[in-house]
């Protein structure tokens, strides 16, 4: 399991993930203010789940074998 979680992305995949979490959070803000607060949270989560994969370097579809372009 240690191997699972292991770093599997560069600077850029790093940096493109953080862009992502940013942007769901903002969004799961927005939607939880105005229009859904489920959809808002779930959106929460994937923002968050994605800063997460920024701050460890790693990524859940990377380390499942799919190959990203990032």
């Amino acid at each position: 399991m240690k191997h699972f979680f292991s770093p599997n992305i560069d600077g850029r995949g790093r940096i493109v993930r953080a862009a992502y979490g940013g942007l769901m959070v903002v969004l799961g803000g927005y939607l939880g203010l105005a229009d859904s607060p489920w959809l808002g949270l779930v959106a929460l989560l994937a923002g968050g789940f994605a800063w997460f994969e920024a701050a460890r370097g790693w990524c859940v579809l990377r380390a499942c074998g799919v190959k990203t372009r990032w």
